[in-house]
């Protein structure tokens, strides 16, 4: 027998033995995801059936707990019958214009702002400090001032929430700018790069994973700021369901507006969360989920 004829039943024995590691480390990730859904799942049925089962034996007060069957009834009844404000759907999506006008706003604002105040030092030098101070402002204050210069309309909550997003995105920002590997920049500029080049083919790309992970918080924080602006005043939206149901003592209806909020910042983080995975498919798996 050859040498080639003998080392041919090896290599394809290493093959094939690769393979099926690869094999047992996919149907071990597949598995371990089902658990953790699957607990999940029982984690929360649990919850929700101790909370039914406290509040009917009285445990608990049903009027100012409420319960998971009440808060269901509530959100069929505003679904199907619309609400005092008018059709559910409608409320949703005030609130979802409102948040994500903000949010797109908020996100550009902090990105510029923050890879322009990263890469130029004296900007950081003369804006850092007011930006300190703005940071250290309760934002949330804010809210009926924008109520009193914009009125009741979508500009206030679009300002509330624009507020609430900047200034995460903006340091993720201005730190992943900082933080762009030197030997990088030295190469490019080696290579003939200017200024422009160097920022949009080397900085904004190092730093866009800095950036997506505020990506991932900002979203609530403009959900916040636009139900903070309705709870304040307004015409339409969740926030005002909540205000409403508070006034009427109606707490099935204030936890079913917050349930509602809650679908939507989930829908939102797995939009977020799909959209980073598109376009971060060059970056390795972690060393967690490749084990």
């Amino acid at each position: 027998m050859s040498p080639e004829t003998a080392a041919a039943p090896a290599a394809t024995g290493r093959t094939g033995a690769a393979g099926s590691r690869t094999r047992a480390r996919a149907r071990a990730a597949r598995n371990h995801k089902v658990l953790v859904h699957g607990t999940q799942v029982l984690l929360l049925v649990g919850l929700l059936g101790l909370w039914e089962g406290l509040a009917r034996a009285a445990v608990i007060d049903p009027f100012n707990f409420s319960m998971p069957s009440k808060i269901w009834d509530q959100i069929t009844q505003w679904a199907v019958n619309g609400t005092p404000q008018g059709p559910l759907a409608e409320q949703v999506w005030y609130t979802l214009y409102e948040a994500l006008l903000g949010w797109v706003i908020g996100v550009l604002a902090g990105v510029v702002l923050g890879i322009a105040l990263g890469r130029i030092r004296f900007l950081a030098d003369v804006l850092g400090p007011y930006i300190k101070v703005l940071n250290a402002l309760p934002r949330i204050v804010l809210a009926p001032i924008f109520v009193i210069w914009f009125g009741l309309g979508p500009a206030s909550k679009v300002a509330s929430a624009v507020v609430l997003v900047f200034f995460p995105v903006f340091f993720n920002a201005f730190q992943g700018a900082r933080e762009v590997d030197r030997n990088l920049v030295a190469n490019s500029r080696i290579l003939g790069a200017g200024n422009r080049q160097v920022t949009l083919q080397v900085v904004i790309p190092s730093a866009t994973s800095w950036i997506f992970t505020s990506l991932h918080v900002s979203f609530g924080f403009a959900l916040i700021g636009a139900i903070v602006g309705e709870y304040i005043g307004a015409t339409k939206g969740l926030g005002l369901l909540v205000y409403a149901s508070q006034g009427t003592f109606n707490s099935a209806g204030v936890y079913a507006a917050m349930v509602i909020l809650a679908v939507v910042a989930l829908l939102a983080e797995g939009l977020l969360a799909f959209l980073e995975k598109r376009l971060f498919r060059w970056k390795p798996a972690d060393l967690g989920e490749a084990r």
